[in-house]
C-alpha cells in the first residue's frame, strides 16, 4: 500500500496539471466571453450564450454520467488487469450517444446546427472519461481544457472578425469534433479489444442509472439560470448575467481538475475500506482547492466594476452579482469535493437526491427574484442551489464517515514539494 505521503503527493501532482488545465481553459472562456461582448450587441451576444448554454444542458443530460461509471469500474478492473474494459467502454458509450443523437433531433429547431454537435460532444466526455479510468488525467487536461477552448477561442474570433453572429454557434461546436477524434485515438491505442462478458451492460447501468439522472439535472443546475434568464428578462439581460457570472468557471474547473486527478484513487480507497487514505485524499484537495480559487474570488469581488466594464459600459452596472458569486464560491470550495467523495463511496442516491433539492431551490428562487430583480435575482437563486449542493453531503459525510473538509491532514499537504507533472 502506498504510504499517505505518496498519495497526497501523487494527488497533487495531478491535481496541478488539472488545475493548469482549468485555468488555461478558464482564461480562453473568458477572451471567448469579451469578443463577443465587444463584437455583438448585447441582444446577440445573449442570444449566442443561451444557445449554447441550451448545448451544454443537452449533452449534459445525454451523456448518461457514463464517464463517471467508467471512471468508477476502470478503477476497480485495475486489480485483475482491465479484463473486459473494452466491453464497459462499449457499454458506456453506444447509450449516450444514441440519446445525444435523440436530443440534437429534438432540438434541431431552436438550435439549428449547433444541434449535430451534441452527440459529439457527448461521446468525446465519455471517451476522455475512460482515459481517467486508467489513472492519466493528461489527456483531458490537454484536449479539454487546452485544445477545445484554444480552438473555439480562435473560431469565435474569426467569426467576430466578419461579423457573422449566425456563424457563432458552428464556430463554438467545431472544436468537439476534432477532442472525439483524438480521444477516441487515445482509447483505442491503450484498450484492447476484448471478448464482451455477460453482465457488463448491467453491473455499469446499475451503478450509473441514479448517476445518470443526477448527471442531468447537475448539467441542467449550471446553465438553467442563464436560460430562465433569457426567458424572463431578454437576451440582454442575459448576457449581462453570463458575463458578471462567467468567473464561477474558475472554481467549476479547479475543482474538475482536482477531481479527474483523485477520483479513481477515492475509489480504490473507498472499496478497500482504507478511511484513512480517503480521508487524506479529501482533506488535501481541500486546501490546495481553497489555495487556488480563494484569491481570484477576493480579486473579482474588489474589482468587479473594473473587471465587468471589458465587457462593455452596459456590463458595469452587473457588480453586485459578482459579490453574490464570489462570496457563494468561497463557501463551495472550502466544502471540499464533497459530492466527489460521497459518489465514490458509492452513494449515487443520495447525491441525486441532494441535487433534486438543489435545483428545486435554484429555479424557485429563481422565478421568485428574476422579474423583479433581473440578473441579482439569478445569482441569488443559484447561490441558494450552491449553498444547500454543497452542505448537505458535507453533513452526510461527517455523520456516515467521520469525513471532514479539513484536519490533521490539511498542514501535511502544505509541507510538501514535489510539483511535478505526470
Amino acid at each position: 500500500m502506498a504510504t499517505m505521503t505518496g498519495v497526497a503527493r501523487r494527488v497533487r501532482r495531478g491535481g496541478l496539471a488539472g488545475v493548469v488545465g482549468a485555468a488555461f481553459s478558464a482564461l480562453a472562456q473568458f477572451g471567448l466571453l469579451v469578443v463577443v461582448t465587444r463584437a455583438f450587441t448585447a441582444a446577440e451576444a445573449g442570444a449566442f450564450f443561451t444557445a449554447t448554454a441550451v448545448a451544454l444542458m443537452a449533452a449534459g443530460v445525454a451523456k448518461l454520467d457514463a464517464g463517471n461509471g467508467l471512471v468508477y469500474f476502470i478503477a476497480r478492473a485495475k486489480t485483475y488487469g482491465y479484463l473486459g474494459i473494452s466491453g464497459y467502454i462499449r457499454a458506456a458509450l453506444v447509450p449516450s450517444a444514441a440519446v445525444a443523437c435523440g436530443a440534437a433531433v429534438l432540438l434541431y429547431p431552436r438550435l439549428g446546427p449547433l444541434a449535430v454537435a451534441l452527440p459529439v460532444m457527448a461521446a468525446a466526455d465519455v471517451l476522455l472519461a475512460a482515459t481517467r479510468g486508467f489513472g492519466s488525467v493528461r489527456p483531458t487536461v490537454l484536449l479539454d481544457g487546452m485544445v477545445l477552448p484554444a480552438c473555439q477561442l480562435a473560431l469565435v474570433a474569426g467569426a467576430a472578425v466578419a461579423g457573422a453572429a449566425g456563424w457563432l454557434p458552428v464556430a463554438w461546436a467545431l472544436p468537439y469534433a476534432l477532442v472525439l477524434v483524438l480521444a477516441a485515438g487515445l482509447v483505442r491505442g491503450r484498450v484492447p479489444r476484448t471478448p464482451y462478458l455477460p453482465g457488463t451492460g448491467r453491473d455499469l447501468w446499475r451503478y450509473t442509472a441514479p448517476r445518470s439522472l443526477a448527471g442531468a439535472i447537475q448539467a441542467v443546475f449550471q446553465r438553467v439560470d442563464i436560460v430562465i434568464v433569457a426567458a424572463l428578462g431578454g437576451p440582454a439581460q442575459a448576457a449581462v448575467y453570463t458575463a458578471a457570472t462567467r468567473f464561477r468557471v474558475v472554481g467549476q474547473l479547479a475543482g474538475q481538475g482536482l477531481a479527474q486527478a483523485v477520483q479513481a484513487r477515492l475509489v480504490e480507497a473507498l472499496a478497500d475500506g482504507e478511511a484513512a487514505r480517503a480521508r487524506e485524499l479529501y482533506q488535501a484537495t481541500t486546501i490546495w482547492l481553497v489555495l487556488l480559487t480563494w484569491p481570484v474570488w477576493l480579486a473579482y469581488a474588489a474589482l468587479a466594476p473594473w473587471v465587468l466594464g471589458v465587457f462593455g459600459p452596459s456590463y458595469g452596472s452587473a457588480a453586485p452579482v459578482a459579490l453574490v458569486l464570489a462570496g457563494t464560491m468561497m463557501v463551495a470550495t472550502a466544502c471540499g469535493m464533497v459530492d466527489v467523495v460521497l459518489t465514490a463511496a458509492g452513494h449515487t442516491g443520495t447525491s441525486l437526491l441532494n441535487l433534486l433539492i438543489a435545483i428545486t431551490c435554484t429555479v424557485a428562487l429563481d422565478l421568485a427574484l428574476i422579474p423583479s430583480l433581473g440578473a441579482l435575482g439569478a445569482v441569488v437563486g443559484w447561490s441558494g442551489g450552491v449553498i444547500v449542493k454543497n452542505l448537505l453531503p458535507l453533513w452526510q459525510l461527517h455523520r456516515r464517515y467521520g469525513l471532514h473538509p479539513f484536519g490533521r491532514h490539511t498542514l501535511p499537504a502544505l509541507r510538501l514539494r514535489t510539483w511535478t507533472l505526470t
